[in-house]
């Protein structure tokens, strides 16, 4: 039996996550700033334990993970989903806008996972998810400031999978598209407050798609569920993982654009070197 912790798993992914953990035959350890919200989504269970974590809050992410390896001995996954979504230009965002999504996305990120690793390296083995998003490997208009907290853990990510390999802990960021769940509700993408005009023909327009498309996403949630389940069974986990075709498909095409726009202005971006010769005599 394997035990998980999960953040934000009242609803949406974390909760989908849990549920079919559980179903698994495994204990969850799930998190949300409302205990009862978890059990209200997964019910009575053996194997679950709800705990109260806003991971904004740094004490209560190790309050936390005393209280999961008081009851389970140890933790062997833990799935970083806790996170909001924001929309409007960058120009547009205020400085409270911007300090409080970076308090969850990325700080909170990361006080949860400090406080989770050192029981991982005593282990010397565990499973890291970050849920990040396709607008962490490709951003776009409307969405700069949610984007770029998740190109944060991106890094984070990257950082993380190097460092902790040789200790036996594998790191996996996971870029979901666009699925079919509350994310683009009121609930979870927080407009900015400030609407500039002249970004109306850019932000504005994915404001609008963000209205439309609520719920008429693509994606099967409960399908990536099962994929996060699976990757957690893989003895050589990917470090990043797209899912979804669409968030694969945007993938393809920035790794093309790149590709293009690097071999243009190749012969400039290598000129800027010292000369062979220079760096031969130094």
């Amino acid at each position: 039996m394997r035990i998980w912790f999960i953040t934000g798993a009242s609803r949406g992914f974390g909760a989908l996550i849990a549920r079919a953990a559980l179903d698994s035959g495994d204990a969850v350890v799930a998190t949300a700033r409302n205990p009862d919200a978890v059990t209200e989504a997964l019910g009575d269970h053996d194997n679950l334990l709800a705990v109260r974590l806003d991971v904004t809050d740094h004490g209560q992410a190790n309050d936390a993970v005393a209280t999961a390896i008081k009851r389970f001995g140890r933790i062997d996954i833990l799935v970083n989903n806790a996170g909001f979504g924001m929309v409007g230009a960058v120009e547009e965002a205020s400085a409270a806008e911007i300090e409080r999504i970076y308090a969850t996305n990325v700080f909170g990120l990361l006080g949860v996972t400090r406080a989770v690793l050192p029981h991982m390296r005593r282990q010397r083995s565990g499973r890291v998810f970050n849920i990040s998003s396709i607008g962490g490997y490709q951003s776009r208009a409307g969405f700069g400031i949610y984007c770029s907290t998740k190109f944060a853990v991106e890094a984070i990510s990257e950082a993380m999978f190097q460092e902790l390999a040789p200790l036996g802990v594998h790191v996996t960021v996971v870029e979901p598209g666009a699925f079919r769940t509350d994310f683009l509700d009121a609930s979870s993408l927080v407009p900015h407050a400030n609407h500039i005009d002249d970004y109306a023909e850019t932000s504005g327009r994915t404001r609008a798609w963000s209205t439309d498309n609520n719920h008429a996403q693509q994606g099967d949630p409960e399908k990536l569920a099962t994929a996060i389940l699976r990757l957690a069974g893989e003895a050589e986990p990917p470090m990043r993982i797209q899912l979804g075709s669409d968030s694969v498909a945007r993938v393809e095409t920035k790794n093309a654009f790149v590709a293009a726009e690097l071999a243009k202005w190749r012969d400039l971006a290598v000129s800027t070197d010292y000369p062979a010769e220079a760096l031969a005599g130094a």
